[in-house]
């Protein structure tokens, strides 16, 4: 399979060493965690809904950052792809694999306003 992107969670420094890794492909996003017991997880990406990014004072020191997806995947839910390097690019990437995801696979992501905001346009 050909990734679009991979790297793993940095831990002290910027520098890649722990056993989880991260790759995205043009349709997935694929977590595998572990040395000994491994756990993969995988999402579709037409299931994420919305990314964030947050990056503390030290992982803007150390390049790398947190990028938080909420995602209507039933197994996963909401999770994080925990400090990785060029944070805001991964970020950009992503969104538009999530959007043409999406427009691949008709999903339309329905944003309600309450009552209140209803009336106002009345």
């Amino acid at each position: 399979m050909d990734y679009v992107w991979s790297d793993r969670k940095r831990t002290l420094f910027g520098l890649p060493l722990s056993f989880t890794k991260y790759m995205l492909s043009e349709e997935r996003l694929f977590i595998e965690q572990g040395f000994l017991n491994k756990k993969e997880d995988e999402v579709r990406l037409y299931r994420i809904m919305d990314v964030s990014l947050t990056r503390s004072f030290g992982q803007r020191i150390f390049g790398v950052g947190t990028i938080h997806c909420c995602s209507a995947d039933k197994s996963l839910g909401d999770f994080d792809i925990l400090s990785v390097k060029n944070p805001k690019d991964v970020k950009e990437q992503l969104s538009q694999l999530v959007e043409a995801q999406r427009d691949v696979k008709r999903v339309t992501n329905r944003e309600y306003m309450d009552d209140d905001h209803e009336n106002e346009l009345d």
